[in-house]
Formats: structure tokens, sequence, C-alpha cells
């Protein structure tokens, strides 16, 4: 900041201003320009004296020599760093402008934007219950323009938030793709489960169907209701959309609604990727409707007696891919309806690590085997019962005419023909058997996402009980990945080493005779280079100036 003074021609001649400025860069053009923080008007009107008094009420907010301003006491700090990169990165992708535009015509008399982005920002950073997230925002973190909230102001955003969810998911949708320039061709889809540690499960009304019910859970809870989650990801690691449904919903149904949201999004060409889990004829099918396509993981053994896929008995040499990878096309069907186009993909070093862990296994069955006092039409002891059931070492045994156990060498045959190999097929005959690969292992970025679902930003507990508030736990939960998953493909760094990083930055209350002031402290250059990575403001040195 300076003084300057300028000097502007009236009808009694030149008359001389002084002005208090500031000079700033301008984001688009790059250029310096000036701001007119306050103008003391005429030269020869100062007051003087309100002048001085102004000079000594700041030289009071300076320390001298490393101590606190006379009369002043030092009130304690809260945690900025984290919070104030997630709501740069909240404006980044204009969140904040998507919520404003739809509470325009909405009279709340609490700031609901502000209470989603606090409730996002606490999942990200310190996951706890909505009842404590009172004292969080009031006492551990500083939330810009939000001094402290109240349980219920909250779960009437919550409220909000599922209310506006179709508008919210799409506006955000194609705000990231166009600030980041995504690729949304490709698609990727899986479900997980979180599960409730309550008595039994919600039983169905006339109003409405049981939400927390039992199904195939994939947390080793199958004693317990769950829901159903799924999440749409970009092959960046994006997630983009998500799903919530009771915890007994199929495959089939999931299919449907989500193939049924993403066609409103009018899209365009959009090839869904999926594992094996998905795929039914039924689902493939619907993930053909309406133009579209799919990448999806096949069995390498079909029926209960573990026939091979009749793509892997085709006849081809293998090519090597750039990342090592050896594949094979195989073509099923002809010109038929049946026709369909598969991939079958070999990792050599997978398959190194198949052959040893196989090879192991059989030692310890020989051995065993031998330890076995077999005889030729004697009954089974019961260690032989116990080998023959066994979960991993009875694939490897077979029984002869006689009733001894040996080794099933064409079992082991059949095995080592599998070793590193996965099978994928597509609907799409334009995808490069290369891209299509590509697309398949990006498949491991929605599993990352389902992890740091639950160990990342802890979704569970889930402490709500109504389907509604359920349901807005979860987007809750996909706003807070949203944005740590951008963050980290900026940076490329975790989002455990930023938080690390980050928690040094905090917001010092100092409280004086003429009020409170928030002082933040100093930037290290590690924590400026995330800022200018992620093309965000730094933290201002003074947040609030409160006179009594």
């Amino acid at each position: 900041m300076f003084i300057r003074t300028v000097v502007s021609k009236t009808s009694k001649g030149p008359t001389e201003y002084v002005q208090l400025c500031h000079n700033y860069r301008d984001k688009k053009t790059k250029a310096s320009k000036t701001k007119v923080i306050y103008s003391f008007g005429r030269a020869e009107q100062l007051d003087v004296d309100a002048i001085r008094r102004l000079i000594n009420s700041l030289s009071r907010l300076l320390p001298e020599e490393g101590s606190l301003p006379q009369n002043s006491q030092y009130l304690g700090s809260r945690q900025l760093g984290g919070s104030w990169l997630l709501d740069q990165m909240w404006k980044r992708l204009e969140i904040d402008k998507t919520l404003t535009k739809l509470l325009k015509d909405r009279k709340y008399e609490t700031p609901v934007e502000r209470l989603l982005f606090a409730m996002v920002a606490n999942r990200a950073l310190a996951p706890s219950s909505k009842l404590h997230m009172e004292h969080w925002v009031e006492n551990e973190t500083y939330i810009r323009d939000l001094p402290k909230v109240e349980v219920h102001q909250l779960y009437r955003a919550m409220d909000f938030l599922l209310e506006a969810s179709e508008n919210i998911q799409h506006d955000v949708f194609f705000s990231v793709a166009n600030v980041f320039n995504l690729e949304v061709d490709l698609l990727f889809l899986d479900t997980t489960t979180t599960y409730f540690e309550i008595d039994g499960e919600d039983e169905d009304t006339d109003e409405q169907d049981g939400f927390r019910k039992r199904g195939h859970g994939k947390d080793n809870h199958p004693e317990l209701a769950q829901v159903v989650i799924a999440f749409a990801v970009t092959r960046e690691g994006i997630p983009v959309r998500c799903w919530v449904w009771p915890g007994n919903t199929s495959d089939q149904s999931v299919v449907e609604e989500v193939k049924r949201d993403l066609n409103t999004w009018r899209l365009g060409r959009v090839v869904m990727v999926q594992d094996t889990g998905f795929n039914s004829n039924t689902n493939r099918r619907i993930l053909q409707g309406a133009g579209g396509h799919y990448i999806i993981g096949e069995k390498l053994r079909l029926g209960p007696k573990g026939k091979l896929h009749d793509a892997l008995k085709q006849k081809g040499k293998y090519r090597t891919l750039d990342n090592g990878l050896e594949i094979k096309e195989s073509i099923l069907g002809g010109d038929s309806e049946a026709r369909r186009r598969y991939i079958i993909i070999r990792n050599p070093k997978e398959a190194i690590r198949d052959q040893k862990k196989r090879e192991d296994i059989l030692r310890d069955v020989e051995r065993k085997l031998q330890e076995l006092k077999q005889l030729d039409g004697e009954p089974h002891e019961k260690a032989a019962c116990a080998l023959r059931s066994h979960k991993v070492f009875g694939r490897y045994i077979r029984q002869t005419k006689t009733g001894k156990l040996k080794l099933n060498k064409a079992k082991i045959s059949t095995e080592a023909q599998l070793d590193g190999k996965y099978l994928v097929s597509t609907s799409d005959d334009g995808l490069s058997a290369e891209d299509v690969v590509l697309g398949y292992k990006q498949l491991a970025a929605i599993e990352r996402v389902f992890r740091d679902l639950k160990h990342l930003i802890d979704i569970r507990p889930v402490n709500h009980r109504l389907a509604d508030r359920i349901r807005a736990h979860v987007l809750l939960c996909w706003l807070a990945m949203l944005l740590i998953r951008v963050t980290e493909n900026e940076v490329q760094q975790t989002w455990f080493q930023l938080k690390k990083i980050l928690s040094t930055i905090q917001v010092g209350i100092l409280k004086l005779p003429e009020g409170k002031v928030h002082q933040s402290n100093s930037l290290n250059p590690e924590q400026k280079a995330i800022f200018k990575g992620l093309k965000l403001d730094l933290p201002p040195k003074f947040f609030q100036i409160r006179t009594r």
C-alpha cells in the first residue's frame, strides 16, 4: 500500500486529492493495476489529527521486538491450511456459484453454502459427527465467513443438498470437466457397501420401502444392514457422480438407473468400464442402450466344473505393448447377434508370481499326502477328508477309484494356462485393443476411491437413520472425495502428505483494546508452491479486525 496524490481539474482550477492505494496484478491480463482503497479528500482539507490517531491505532497491531502489542491478549489459534485450500478449490470448481444460483429464490436465513462447505471440509480434514462440528468450527478450524454453527442448521443444509442433488451433480460434473479439460468419454462404474451397527433392518412401510437392508455386502458383515453406494469415476480417478440404494439392491437395478441418469446428461458417446461382478446378458444389453458401449471383465472359468472360457482356446500370437503387457484378440460368434469381442491380457510379472505361489502350495500338498496313511480300499482318515475339502489344497487333489488321494495333474496343467491372465470383452469395435486394455487397467482408480471413502474420509459410521439423511451424508462424502482427488492430481501428492504440509498454517487470534484481530502466520516455500501449483490465492495476512 502507498499514499498518492492526484490532481483533478475543476471549475475553480486544479484540485489535489490524497488517496490510500494498493497495487495488484490482474489475473487475466497479468498487468499491474492500482486500486484506491480509501480517499482522504482534498489535500488542503486533510484532518491531520484523525490521520495521526489512525496511525497510532494501526501501530498497536505491530509487535515490537517479538512481543505482543501493549494491553493485548493471545486467545489461541485455529487450523487454516487445509480448510483454506479446500475453500479455494471449492471456488475454483465453481461449486459455490452452483449452490448460490440454486439458493437464489429460497429464503434461507442461514448461510447454506458455507454450512455445506464446512461439512465437506470436515469429512476431508477431521471426520466427525454433525454434533461435534459445533465445536470443530468454533474452536478447531477456520472456515471463511462461518464463525460457528448449530447442528440443526447443518441438518437443514443437508436437506437442501439432497433436494437439489440432481442439479448440483450435473453442474459440478460439467464445471470440473471444463476447468480441468477432463475426458469423460470413458467412465468407470463400481459399487461398494457400508453397513450400520443396528439391530435388524428397516421395515417397509406404506409410505416407503426400508433403506437399511441386509444384502450381499463387501465389508464381511452379512449380518448387518447396509446400503449400496456407486460412483462414476473418470479415467483420471475423479468421482463425478454418486448413487445410493437400499442394501438389497441388485446389480441389474444399479446398471439401469446409472445408465438412465447419465443419458439425461447428454454426454454423447460414453463407454462404461465395469468389473466382472456386473457381467450378465441383461446388464450388457442395458449398457449398449442409446448408443453406449461397455468394457467389462470376464470370468476365466465358466460353470460349476471351472471349464476354461472359449476365448482362451482360440489360437493366435500375443503381441507386447509398451507397458510390458501381452494381449491377444479373440472373436466368438462370427457375424451373428451373439458376436463378442474378447481381449486376453497376460501380465508376465504376474504370471511369474502366480506360478511361484502355485509351486509353494503344491509342495505343501505333496508333503501332506506323504504324511497320510493311505491304503487301497480302506476308509479315509479324518486328516485325508480334511485335506480333500481344504479350500486351497483341495483344488489340486483328486481321488482315485480305489479311494486314494493324489495330485490332480490335469488341474495343475489347466491352472498353469491362466497364470497372469485376464479376460475382457467390449461392445465397441472402434476402440483399439490397446485402449480397451488401458481402460480396464484404469478400473483400479475407482477401487482407490472406495478405499479412501472408507479409510480417509471415514464414511462409516453413518450417524443417521432416515434414508434422506443417509443419502445426503453420502453426497457430502462424494464432494469431499471430489476435492481431494482433483487436488492430488494437480500437485501429484497424496492428501495425507498435503494435510501434513499444510498443518502448520494457522490463524492466531489477538484481543486488543480496539477489538479482535485474526492474523495468519507466514507460509514456507513448500506451502507456497502447493498454492501456486493449484492456481489458488494465498491466505491473507489479516482475516478479521473486529472493533468493539
